[in-house]
């Protein structure tokens, strides 16, 4: 058996990457069992297996200030080990080097824990300990100059660890209660709203088009006139944009009145929304 032909085999056992396999069969002077055995000791091969499978549940994290603020998403495969102590320590550690990264996923991925060994390397450990798939997943970081950082979390498990994060970016040249008032209950609105864009103009082409293709096939066999049908489109697509933008979506706080005036209202000169993220658990 060639060299080419062990590391398949090694791989099919065990479930191990190439390089992995690759690694260990030259550890091993080329012996298929010990090569197996080398891999079952780092975690590797356990490791790997579990990645073949579904990691729906997890948690999301803030960390960092005002100025500069990350969120970033770790899943897992159960509820049960999101609140699991070893699970929620890495994912902590995490959260701060990902702010320190600015969310750069590579970088984070090399960067150095607390016991010197990457990130990488612990989460092969952890899930060889805890036998679940945990994967890091989506990510972002606010550090943007002359702009303020809000945060907000629901279905907190720990402290900044939770199932729904949201970060909203104000642009403003004065950082007051007034500010922070609505720095904290926009970030509550665009939680319970889930706005997908800023403005209407904003939104994916794509999710518009998918929009069309659904009332098109909904209003098909309605019965009503081709001009009928164009007219009750283009209400439908105006009150999807109007509904899915942060700007022009009902104020949570009050439903009378729309995001946009409660901004107009505040009467702060050079008071803008910058940006924001909405991350959720299984969404």
């Amino acid at each position: 058996m060639n060299d080419i032909e062990k590391v398949k085999q090694l791989r099919k056992l065990t479930g191990a990457g190439f390089k992995d396999c690759n690694a260990a069969l030259k550890e091993s002077g080329g012996t298929l069992d010990k090569a197996a055995e080398i891999l079952r000791v780092k975690g590797i091969a356990k490791a790997s297996k579990k990645m073949s499978r579904t990691a729906t549940e997890g948690v999301v994290l803030v960390s960092g200030n005002d100025k500069k603020m990350s969120v970033i998403e770790v899943n897992c495969e159960t509820d049960f080990v999101a609140k699991n102590h070893d699970f929620i320590k890495f994912v902590k550690e995490l959260s701060d080097l990902n702010n320190t990264y600015s969310s750069s996923i590579e970088e984070l991925k090399k960067s150095s824990m607390k016991n010197e060994n990457s990130v990488d390397e612990n989460l092969v450990a952890l899930i060889a300990k805890i036998g679940e798939k945990i994967t890091i997943g989506r990510s972002k970081t606010f550090n943007n100059k002359n702009f303020i950082n809000y945060a907000y979390q629901h279905s907190v498990i720990d402290d900044n660890v939770s199932k729904l994060a949201v970060i909203v970016s104000l642009k403003t040249d004065e950082k007051s209660d007034k500010v922070d008032l609505f720095g904290k209950q926009l970030s509550m609105h665009i939680a319970a709203s889930n706005p997908i864009a800023l403005n209407p103009n904003e939104i994916n082409q794509k999710l518009i088009d998918k929009e069309i293709e659904l009332i098109s096939e909904e209003l098909k066999n309605s019965g009503k006139s081709e001009e009928i049908a164009k007219k009750i489109s283009l209400g439908k697509i105006n009150k999807f944009k109007e509904e899915n933008s942060l700007m022009t979506q009902d104020w949570v706080m009050d439903p009378k009145i729309k995001v946009k005036d409660v901004l107009q209202g505040l009467e702060i000169s050079n008071l803008e929304i910058g940006d924001f993220v909405r991350l959720k658990i299984g969404e």
